[in-house]
């Protein structure tokens, strides 16, 4: 079998693709997301990947995300939790486009610790990537957060995905800057976290005065009567939002979660990291990227 490959972390919002020769990557594309009006998942990707077809052949293509959604290219399956990257390379879903093989990793479905159904598509592969990338948490169990959009707490045990559970913490955030009237911020994006961050932090935290929708009208009262500038009201926002998601992950999770190993992007996941510093949980950080290529080049090689 070919050791050179096309990998893909087809998202929500962007695609993400990796020409791969065995471990070392040749060369890497980034195109639009997997969800969205007019979006012709065949299309984008050959217009990507035909300059790397030329030169290589019809070289297979693996990808993961959104991609395998029901609104996605074709619907990868939910495989079953407890599962590992054994389960998920038996999930893939196969298929040819233009002569060339594809396959789709599947997402992941399982009940949470609140004895609710769940699901995942794409957090699986980044998983499997941090296995890859730390070998030492393929063994025992583990805590792994997930930020990000619909952020992911998941149990890991000996190298499987035994349970998680997901918050809303990214969309209720983006929704409340852009769809309320709280931020007024106009759509920005938060940079490195501040001192409204830290502000936000410190209100929510173990919720010690009232609970999250005690605290949010914070967001705009203070800027009305104190003078909180929309930036800082917004890293404000995004304080309370995380501490909420943190306080009921531990609330869930207990004693399993020391430490936690958080995986994404680093601005995103120092701010995971300093909420948990103040229930003094050790963190250890992963790149979210390295670990979905990382979990592809995993799912591609195993029993190949």
């Amino acid at each position: 079998m070919t050791s050179v490959f096309i990998a893909g972390d087809w998202g929500t919002s962007r695609l993400r693709l990796y020409l791969c020769d065995g471990d070392r990557v040749i060369a890497q594309k980034a195109g639009p997301g997997a969800v969205g009006a007019g979006v012709v998942h065949e299309d984008v990707l050959f217009s990507l990947i035909d300059p790397w077809l030329a030169e290589h052949g019809p070289i297979p293509v693996l990808l993961c995300g959104m991609v395998g959604s029901r609104n996605g290219w074709v619907e990868a399956p939910y495989a079953p939790c407890p599962a590992g990257a054994g389960g998920l390379r038996r999930g893939l879903v196969r298929f040819e486009a233009r002569g060339v093989s594809i396959a789709i990793a599947p997402g992941l479905s399982g009940t949470s610790p609140r004895s609710a159904p769940d699901v995942m598509r794409g957090e699986e592969t980044q998983i499997i990537g941090a296995l890859a990338e730390a070998p030492e948490l393929a063994t025992g169990k583990h805590l792994l957060a997930l930020p990000g959009t619909h952020t992911k707490w998941v149990q890991v045990s000996n190298g499987r995905i035994t349970g998680f559970q997901t918050a809303l913490t990214g969309e209720t955030f983006a929704l409340l800057r852009d769809h309320s009237t709280l931020a007024k911020a106009g759509g920005a994006d938060l940079g490195a976290a501040g001192e409204g961050f830290a502000a936000g932090l410190a209100r929510q935290h173990g919720a010690p005065e009232g609970g999250l929708l005690q605290a949010l009208f914070e967001v705009r009262s203070r800027q009305l009567v104190d003078g909180w500038s929309p930036a800082f009201a917004l890293d404000f926002l995004s304080g309370v939002l995380v501490a909420a998601d943190v306080d009921g992950a531990l609330d869930l999770f207990g004693a399993q979660a020391r430490p936690v190993v958080l995986i994404g992007d680093a601005q995103l996941t120092e701010r995971y990291a300093r909420a948990l510093s103040r229930w003094s949980v050790e963190v250890r950080q992963l790149s979210g990227e390295t670990c979905a290529l990382s979990g592809l080049r995993t799912l591609f090689q195993i029993n190949s």
